[in-house]
């Protein structure tokens, strides 16, 4: 699947930026309640999952098994992407998964299949986690634009 999900993220490299950059910045900063996420912070939290995976995906090839975790909702509130330029978010978005798209790419085959602790109850391949990171990636999009 990992070729497939190559794939998906190129498109989705070269669709969405232009899709964020068209929604107006009232929008993209509209919190639908005071606990819930905006577009922006919805982008940034996908900002912060590809930092958290580019570790798992570089350092999975030389640590054995790193533990790599994270707290998305402080990440999300100490980044403060409600209150930094939505032309910035959107450009470190587009530049971040073309740099994981690259690496991917570049990945011998044999180091996808090395493992790294998430925070979950098991050890997961890095080929699962890049599946299931453009998974993660799509899910929230669709909650953003439409495409």
């Amino acid at each position: 699947m990992t070729a497939q999900s190559i794939q998906r993220l190129q498109y989705l490299c070269n669709t969405i930026p232009q899709l964020l950059n068209e929604i107006d910045a009232p929008v993209f900063s509209l919190k639908p309640a005071p606990a819930q996420w905006s577009k922006k912070e919805i982008i940034g939290h996908l900002i912060d999952s590809a930092v958290a995976n580019h570790k798992r995906f570089v350092r999975g090839q030389f640590e054995d098994i790193p533990r790599i975790t994270y707290d998305q909702n402080s990440c999300n509130t100490y980044n403060y992407y409600q209150q930094i330029d939505g032309k910035q978010i959107i450009s470190f978005w587009t530049a971040y998964n073309n740099q994981i798209l690259a690496l991917i790419q570049l990945m011998p085959e044999a180091a996808l299949e090395r493992l790294c602790f998430t925070g979950e109850q098991k050890c997961v391949s890095l080929a699962f986690l890049f599946d299931d990171y453009v998974q993660h990636l799509e899910h929230h999009l669709k909650q953003v634009v439409p495409y």
